[in-house]
């Protein structure tokens, strides 16, 4: 059999960030196979080492984060007392029910014309998300623009968040739980906003936002209401601009659910 090529350094750090690897733990590479060296004994290592001053004891960590159901009793709570997206958004920063806070560099909290009348709401963010703090930046953002482009409409005439506002380490997929704790404030979002359409990216924001079971396949191009409680909002589910990227085949399908969209915001 033919040996597969060797990866080149650039294929090799691509391939890392697929999976999500995007940071190192250690300047110089551990090898765990070697043999371990021999450790001095407790009493050798303190007679060979010079005394040094009691350094003081470390801060003790904060608390552990409340048991999902009261993290979810209180966004719901917090979330309402929200009167603007201004509020919402100190409020979120302030939140530490949700430990997906805790590994991410800072909250993703939304892009966009809060005055435009449509919305588009994906899952979460990844890492260069992460980074600037703006949804949609990465590869799927500048797919989602050309997408918005082509039917006449870009970031100042469209508002753009995720139901999960902080990156889930490795971009592993939110728990049931981070999805829950997190959903009272993309909802609070969504009624602050109040879009004629919301456009939902992807399965998992579909799911959570519409209530419904069935798969992406099924649901795109279907026109759903969304009630917020004062009014109901016509939203349309479309593929996410990253699962377009792994196939390109349904771009053609997506290209459909935004004619529908366009011609909904002309009212026709």
């Amino acid at each position: 059999m033919t040996p597969e090529p060797a990866l080149s350094v650039r294929e090799l750090l691509a391939f890392y960030l697929e999976a999500g690897v995007d940071c190192v733990l250690s300047e110089e590479p551990v090898n765990r196979l070697a043999e371990p060296e021999f450790a001095p004994s407790p009493r050798d290592a303190v007679a060979a080492q010079p005394m040094r001053p009691v350094a003081p004891p470390l801060p003790l960590p904060r608390g552990e984060p409340p048991a999902p159901d009261a993290a979810i009793a209180s966004a719901r709570e917090a979330a309402r007392t929200a009167p603007t997206l201004e509020a919402l958004r100190e409020l979120m920063e302030r939140f530490d029910g949700c430990t997906l806070k805790a590994t991410a560099t800072r909250l993703v909290f939304a892009d966009g014309n809060a005055e435009a009348r449509i919305m588009f709401v994906g899952e979460a963010p990844g890492r260069d998300e992460d980074i600037e703090g703006l949804p949609f930046v990465g590869r799927s953002g500048k797919l989602l623009d050309r997408m918005i482009g082509a039917i006449g409409l870009d970031r100042s005439k469209a508002y753009i968040a995720n139901v999960i506002p902080w990156r889930p380490p490795g971009n592993r997929t939110p728990t049931p739980q981070e999805t829950q704790i997190c959903l009272p404030f993309i909802q609070r979002q969504i009624e602050l906003v109040d879009p004629d359409v919301l456009v939902t990216l992807g399965n998992p924001s579909t799911q959570a936002l519409l209530g419904t079971r069935e798969g992406i396949m099924r649901t795109r191009g279907r026109w759903f209401d969304y009630d917020t409680g004062t009014r109901t909002i016509r939203a349309l589910p479309t593929f996410h601009p990253a699962y377009l990227l792994r196939s390109p085949a349904y771009k053609r399908l997506a290209w459909q659910d935004l004619l529908a969209i366009a011609k909904a915001l002309r009212g026709t």
